[in-house]
């Protein structure tokens, strides 16, 4: 394989993406590229127009990726309402004491969290922009009726969303979902009780696929809905099925997401890098070929996500593939005790405890010591990371992962470098062929401005 990282040199690098015609260059700092023919190398770099627009725009695209990377505000929290979850899957970064004997928040208590968040943002945001609030697990529906009057009261000020494993989902629960257009997420690993129950049981060690797919059958073609396979050595060979099985359901947006190591549990179900990108990318080209033989995309949401980081970055939704990540930054998590973390990925692991929403000013919890290390974890300082030339595509996910797998968050790097290589490289092979648009939705740069293009 060919490796990004080609050491200390600074400013442009050619790099083989693994296409016949075409070869990138890439800036890493600013994060700018080209695509250059192999055969024409030499006339595009010395006699062409690329240097000097480089040149000309660098400053612009430098200002971009620092207002990217340092420049914004909170505006989203994953809230949980529960500890408690009736699942015990294979990779759940929540330690198992916890969604086994943990506590469910209040009412009151619900009611009042909300209370000070819609304060803070109200102080914090610019008018017109509503703060998305997404309850997470944990396992949400646990707590429920706590939850649903939470949405009712504050149901103007808070972008809601709910992720489930949805084995508690009622017809009235998906009634009163649809009724105040909350975003739905529901996980599900493969398309069959055989692939997803590998690794999605309860504590009886039941698996929950019949249950998952009758509410998915529910909620076919809702607006709102979204579904996340997390990818295991377990399922990793089928998700191509997976994609086949999501779109014949009628889920027009899903996230395939590679696990996170984060607990010792999850690594016994860690897949190997090159064997996971070419079962991703295998998953990838199904959801184009359904695109063309139907007219209907699936989008592969953290996929689209690196298309935005090479098109468009400040369009990126997600910020887990970028240094700083988005945990404290652009996002932080709430506990069910009103403890407060960078993301959810942190809460078990009690270090990064910033503080407590009910005891604590906002601001303050963002700016401890315990969130710094999230904030200020730059890919400059990460030992092979730091002369990466795709750094600002990957940004070293995640740091919950490096501390967990080596107690370094600040040095170290997260689990699968090479996946992200080669997903990126995938990436640039789609641009080049001119395909990248059958991977993103439906007029997703509308709104936006052109700085460089040849």
């Amino acid at each position: 394989m060919k490796n990004f990282n080609t050491g200390e040199n600074p400013g442009l690098r050619l790099i083989d993406i693994a296409h016949r015609d075409y070869c990138a260059l890439i800036e890493p700092d600013t994060a700018f590229w080209a695509l250059i023919r192999k055969d024409k190398i030499s006339e595009h770099l010395f006699e062409g127009k690329i240097l000097k627009e480089f040149a000309d725009k660098s400053a612009a695209l430098r200002k971009e990726m620092e207002t990217l990377r340092f420049g914004l505000k909170p505006s989203a929290v994953y809230f949980n309402p529960t500890d408690k979850c009736n699942l015990n899957c294979k990779y759940c970064y929540i330690p198992s004491s916890m969604r086994k004997n943990g506590i469910n928040m209040s009412e009151e208590q619900l009611i009042d969290a909300l209370g000070i968040l819609k304060k803070y943002f109200k102080k914090n945001l610019s008018k017109g922009i509503k703060p998305q609030l997404v309850f997470h697990g944990a396992e949400p529906l646990v707590n429920k009726s706590a939850m649903f009057k939470g949405i009712s009261k504050y149901a103007g000020d808070f972008l809601f969303g709910i992720q489930t494993n949805a084995t508690l989902l009622s017809d009235d629960d998906i009634a009163f979902i649809k009724d105040h257009n909350v975003m739905l997420g529901i996980s599900m690993d493969g398309p069959s009780s055989s692939v997803s129950d590998a690794t999605r049981r309860n504590w009886d060690n039941e698996g929950t696929f019949s249950i998952v797919e009758k509410a998915l059958e529910k909620l076919s073609n809702y607006d709102g809905l979204s579904v996340i396979c997390t990818v295991s050595s377990e399922n990793m060979d089928k998700l191509d099925k997976t994609v086949e099985y999501f779109h014949k359901k009628g889920v027009g947006n899903c996230l395939i997401n590679i696990l996170r190591c984060t607990q010792p549990e999850s690594r016994k179900v860690k897949p190997d890098d090159l064997a996971a990108i070419k079962y991703f990318i295998r998953a990838l080209e199904k959801s184009h070929q359904l695109f063309k033989k139907t007219g209907r995309k699936i989008i592969i949401a953290n996929f689209a996500n690196i298309l935005y980081a090479i098109l468009a970055p400040s369009a990126r939704r997600l910020m887990c593939d970028i240094s700083p990540c988005g945990g404290g930054r652009c996002f932080f998590a709430v506990a069910a005790n009103g403890d407060m973390f960078p993301c959810s990925e942190f809460i078990g692991l009690k270090e990064f405890k910033g503080g407590n929403l009910f005891n604590n000013d906002i601001s303050n919890v963002l700016k401890s010591e315990a969130f710094k290390k999230v904030t200020g974890r730059l890919v400059e300082n990460i030992e092979f990371c730091k002369t990466c030339t795709i750094r600002h595509f990957c940004g070293s996910p995640c740091p919950a992962e490096a501390h967990a797998m080596n107690g370094d968050i600040s040095s170290k790097r997260g689990a699968f470098c090479e996946f992200y290589e080669e997903q990126t490289r995938y990436a640039f092979r789609l641009i080049a062929d001119e395909r990248h648009n059958d991977f993103l939705p439906d007029n997703w740069d509308k709104k936006m401005e052109t700085i460089i293009a040849f």
